[in-house]
């Protein structure tokens, strides 16, 4: 794999962003999800690639496109895993809100942790905290090292977190500790992302949230060098016997590094907006065309790009930002 695939790669995401938008404030989370879906399988199996998707809309018998297992690409070219998300935050999407996403991770075979749906436990924070913290011990102890390794004080750091009933007790410890706390409603791929990226006023990102959501931050985290580290947190007796099914350690005291979340060195991941957010710009629609906002990461190169893509729907002309 190499970076000839990235351009095709952006344009999936591209493709799938503008038909999740299309039905954006609409109410429908269901039907925008599914466009987007539709969209992105398109667009996948036209791709000179051998394509198997390892982390997508669910088991084979829950979804009928892009479900985990699926073969995709026309059946030339690279071997590669995938993981996709073609549409971070559907109820963000049906009701207007910022910062919904297509999202995709792209390695070489076997990178990336098979895992089934279900919760994971997560602690995001930027590359000057590698090595220091650990999910293990207290939020204070996370933050008060967090905080020595961007030589600021713990009332600076601000902290992402779901705004969910469970995280309760969380929320009350990072303030104990002195941190400030933005809630989001949903979708933790971005404050993923965030936490890892100077400049953005997010430092870390805490709490439980969705597994495969969990697996394609720790894509683009470890393309940034950032930290991350993890722990599952299942729901049921049946999502334990689908994850050992999959060869992995069901023990819930099992801390998951990024090289146990994506083994893999060689790593393409797009994210596209499909409304406005944090990161990036939603699809905006004007007569004949549609101009979309992407952010573009690839590890063996050590490169990411924004890139600003005017789609003319009979044409395409590109500016890189």
């Amino acid at each position: 794999m190499d970076s000839n695939l990235t351009p095709s790669i952006l344009r999936v995401c591209e493709l799938a962003a503008i038909e999740a938008a299309r039905l954006m404030g609409k109410g429908n989370r269901k039907e925008a999800d599914q466009a987007a879906v539709t969209a992105m399988r398109k667009a996948l199996n036209d791709l000179p690639i051998r394509g198997r998707i390892v982390i997508g809309e669910g088991e084979r018998d829950e979804a009928p496109m892009l479900y985990i297992g699926e073969e995709v690409g026309n059946g030339t070219g690279y071997e590669v895993d995938i993981a996709v998300d073609p549409l971070e935050g559907t109820n963000l999407c049906a009701t207007g809100m910022p910062n919904a996403l297509t999202v995709m991770a792209v390695t070489d075979r076997n990178g990336l942790l098979h895992c089934p749906d279900t919760y994971m436990e997560k602690l995001v924070v930027r590359p000057q905290a590698k090595g220091m913290v650990d999910i293990r011990k207290s939020v204070k102890e996370n933050l008060d090292a967090l905080a020595r390794a961007l030589g600021r004080d713990i009332d600076d750091l601000v902290v992402v977190v779901l705004d969910r009933p469970r995280h309760e007790n969380l929320i009350k410890e990072i303030r104990a500790a002195g941190a400030r706390i933005k809630l989001i409603s949903d979708g933790d791929i971005t404050p993923a992302i965030a936490a890892t990226v100077e400049g953005t006023g997010i430092h870390a990102l805490m709490g439980i949230g969705g597994a495969p959501e969990g697996v394609l931050s720790a894509a683009a985290v470890k393309s940034l060098g950032g930290e991350m580290q993890a722990r599952m947190r299942w729901r049921n007796e049946e999502e334990k016997k689908r994850a050992i099914q999959y060869g992995m350690d069901i023990s819930e005291d099992k801390v998951y590094t990024l090289d146990d979340l994506v083994p893999a060195d060689n790593i393409i991941f797009v994210a596209t907006g499909v409304t406005k957010g944090d990161l990036l710009n939603g699809v905006r629609f004007f007569g004949g065309g549609a101009r979309t906002h992407s952010i573009v990461i690839e590890s063996y190169q050590r490169i990411v790009r924004f890139v600003d893509t005017i789609h003319i729907f009979d044409k395409l002309v590109k500016i890189t930002l």
